[in-house]
């Protein structure tokens, strides 16, 4: 072998092994084991910030993982939380559907869930000040949980999450700044409850941004949704990379010091 040619072998052999992969991490909810995932980041940011993901309704999947591994590539530690736990993984949507309006309606439960999941975050090496959360779908709606509970995170994502909360709770001051982004005809967030969440926010004085991408419906960011708007949920490309483009603008802002 020529030397030129052992030397490029040798250093794609180093970069293979050194690049970041997504490890799977058992914790525990008392007697309930959780199964999330953790990397590192590929080039960490001096200030080793932290992005928590929240996957959508059928529990962690392909795009919550890919998520991660995106992140990582951008110098953020990541954790993929599990909510669900061990033995209660949805087979099918009606399970999915039955499993997150659980949480929904329960949102200490699942505030708690994610609670877990941070403190895996930061046992992974991510610096506990310097901390922010992304979810999809039902993961869009545990972010604003954490907002609403004010989570020691400096900002939150939603990406076509569910955006509202019962009227009887109460609404609090938010301190950590919101990103919304949402499928401009998204057939599962009426008007009303669009405009009841913009007004929490309003009443929360929260730092809030809401971004609308047209012809997406629910489900725009994962590559797995099929590409038929009218089931009501699909994957739409500009809108994906557009809306990764505009978290990445946001997180820069919230790590800039």
């Amino acid at each position: 072998m020529k030397k030129t040619t052992l030397l490029a072998f040798t250093l794609f052999a180093a970069a293979t092994i050194s690049r970041a992969q997504l490890k799977p991490v058992a914790y525990q909810d008392g007697n309930q084991k959780l199964n999330g995932f953790s990397i590192k980041p590929q080039n960490p940011t001096q200030n080793k910030a932290g992005i928590l993901v929240l996957p959508a309704w059928m529990g962690i999947d392909a795009h919550a993982k890919e998520t991660a591994e995106n992140l990582s590539k951008l110098g953020y530690y990541a954790f993929v939380a599990d909510i669900y736990g061990e033995g209660n993984y949805p087979k099918n949507t009606s399970d999915a559907g039955k499993m997150a309006g659980m949480y929904k309606k329960d949102y200490k439960a699942y505030q708690h869930r994610i609670d877990l999941a941070m403190q895996q975050l930061i046992k992974a090496g991510a610096d506990p000040s310097r901390l922010a959360a992304v979810g999809f779908c039902f993961g869009g709606s545990g972010v604003l949980e954490m907002a609403r509970a004010n989570f020691p995170v400096r900002g939150v994502v939603s990406f076509h999450g569910g955006l509202g909360k019962d009227t009887n709770r109460p609404t609090e001051t938010i301190r950590p700044k919101v990103l919304v982004c949402h499928g401009a005809n998204d057939p599962y967030e009426p008007q009303a409850e669009v405009l009841a969440f913009q007004q929490e926010m309003r009443d929360a004085k929260a730092d809030w941004q809401m971004i609308y991408y047209a012809n997406a419906v629910h489900s725009f960011t994962d590559p797995n949704a099929g590409n038929d708007n009218s089931k009501g949920a699909a994957y739409n490309e500009k809108a994906a990379k557009h809306s990764w483009e505009h978290m990445k603008l946001f997180l820069n802002e919230l790590f800039a010091r």
